[in-house]
């Protein structure tokens, strides 16, 4: 019952037998509690350093004990001092943190200032992620370029999400088309499916995104240069123009791994939605190299499926191909 004043079981048991005023030894108070002597001194010694216990005047070497009104508020009144001075430390603590997240921001490279904030460094966008992911109540958006997602993104991912899935977070993520090809980013989707987040792929997407309970953004400040760092945000207007991004991709988007027919086989055009893609980005002027960082796949793969398609519509030059690809209604 006295716990919480220091007291545990054994050591209450022997005051309150100490307040009977029965004689006798430490030997005698064992026999009548049932405890050994080691027991008994040890519960002595608790009781004479919380003041409960002093020596006796009328037996030299015996202790009394000292009564519950007086021991008891003593111990109460100590306690109310060491929360006293914790509570100074603790406000002292307190007043050093602020002055020191004061000068530290100062020095660090990435501060928020009007609602924005640049990440510079695969370390502080990270860091930030954390934060974002940790503090996350509701729903994340995520949209990820490129086609294969590189195992340490993925390894720094998949903590994050585990624990805002079983905290019950909406997770949302769109990926290319292309990014069911690698093993890593295939297995990754499907352990996101499982434990109950929704994968969609499109064959081209617009920039990496994530947007957090629609009221933080983090964008790479340039696509093409991730050196540059990333871009968090809190402005509305921004996280509301980036989230309806968000869902006019997924809105034309499938689910992960499922049969996109007719639209993952070609239609009845004879044309598959990368290949159409293609095709427009080539026929835009931009190089192969570009179509195929826009579309997640490798040089390779651009070049091999623009011969494909060069054979299939009988041309001999890509610019040969682009007008029969128009006349068949392709583009």
């Amino acid at each position: 019952m006295l716990e919480t004043l220091g007291l545990n079981r054994l050591t209450e048991s022997v005051y309150r037998e100490l307040l009977s005023g029965t004689p006798g030894g430490v030997a005698d108070l064992g026999a009548r509690l049932g405890l050994t002597e080691s027991e008994v001194r040890s519960s002595l010694d608790t009781l004479v350093d919380l003041d409960l216990a002093r020596s006796s005047r009328d037996e030299p070497g015996a202790l009394r004990a000292v009564s519950p009104e007086v021991g008891l508020e003593v111990i109460l009144r100590r306690q109310e001092h060491e929360l006293q001075r914790r509570q100074r430390e603790l406000a002292v603590s307190k007043a050093a943190v602020a002055v020191a997240l004061s000068e530290y921001a100062d020095l660090r490279p990435n501060t928020e200032t009007a609602g924005a904030e640049r990440l510079v460094g695969l370390d502080a966008i990270h860091s930030r992620l954390e934060l974002l992911a940790r503090d996350l109540g509701e729903e994340c958006l995520a949209i990820m370029p490129g086609g294969a997602q590189s195992r340490a993104s993925l390894d720094a991912s998949r903590p994050l999400d585990e624990a805002a899935l079983r905290r019950g977070v909406r997770i949302l993520s769109l990926y290319q088309d292309s990014a069911a090809n690698d093993a890593a980013t295939h297995a990754y989707a499907q352990w996101m499916t499982e434990l109950g987040g929704q994968v969609r792929t499109s064959p081209v997407l617009p920039p990496r995104l994530i947007v957090f309970d629609r009221r933080v953004a983090v964008v790479p400040i340039d696509p093409d240069n991730s050196r540059l760092g990333a871009l968090c945000t809190r402005t509305p207007g921004i996280v509301s123009s980036l989230v309806s991004l968000f869902e006019q991709t997924w809105q034309t988007a499938v689910p992960f791994g499922a049969d996109r027919a007719p639209h993952a086989r070609a239609d009845d055009r004879g044309t598959s939605p990368v290949e159409r893609e293609l095709l427009k980005l080539l026929a835009s002027g931009m190089t192969d190299e570009a179509a195929g960082k826009r579309l997640g796949i490798s040089l390779r793969t651009v070049r091999r499926q623009m011969a494909a398609l060069m054979e299939r519509l009988q041309a001999s030059s890509r610019f040969e191909a682009g007008l029969k690809a128009a006349q068949r209604g392709w583009l």
